[in-house]
């Protein structure tokens, strides 16, 4: 696996955490929502900008998934600008749908046996765990700032 895959998986596994507690766990609209959202959007931009230069399903070519990639680009900024104009059922349609296409595009990439991620699950179980667990600490701490942010705002209002 080269250092951009697994930064890229990496990044994706992050994204894809802290997306989730956003969209149906966490509190909207706060403080901590904003930070954690902020990561969130570094995370997705990285994935998917990352994305071009890896042509592993197709060697040489572009795939499908770099549709997506292209789609994510436009997409993600147009909801973080409906955020900041009040917009908020398009931010919500726009994040929303980013969340579902990481976690299609993920699931296809982790679905094909000779990709990277399944083949290092299988040659080096322990490597792979300890990237599992380095990616729920970092999702973990992100969405543990968040919180403490969301906590001291409410203490000093």
């Amino acid at each position: 696996m080269t250092p951009l895959v697994a930064t890229h998986a990496f990044a994706a596994l992050v994204a894809l955490l802290v997306g989730g507690w956003q969209l149906f766990i966490g509190p909207r609209g706060t403080p901590g929502h904003r930070l954690a959202g902020r990561v969130w959007v570094v995370a997705i931009l990285f994935v998917a900008a990352s994305s071009f230069w890896i042509r592993e399903i197709t060697p040489g070519s572009f795939s499908a998934l770099h549709a997506l990639s292209i789609v994510t680009l436009v997409t993600v900024p147009l909801g973080v600008l409906g955020a900041r104009q009040g917009r908020i059922a398009s931010h919500r349609a726009a994040m929303t749908g980013n969340w579902i296409g990481l976690l299609g595009a993920g699931a296809a990439a982790s679905a094909i046996p000779e990709r990277d991620i399944p083949q290092l699950v299988v040659a080096d179980p322990v490597t792979a765990t300890l990237a599992a667990v380095m990616v729920v600490v970092l999702a973990a701490v992100v969405i543990g700032i968040g919180r403490v942010v969301d906590v001291a705002v409410v203490r000093d209002a």
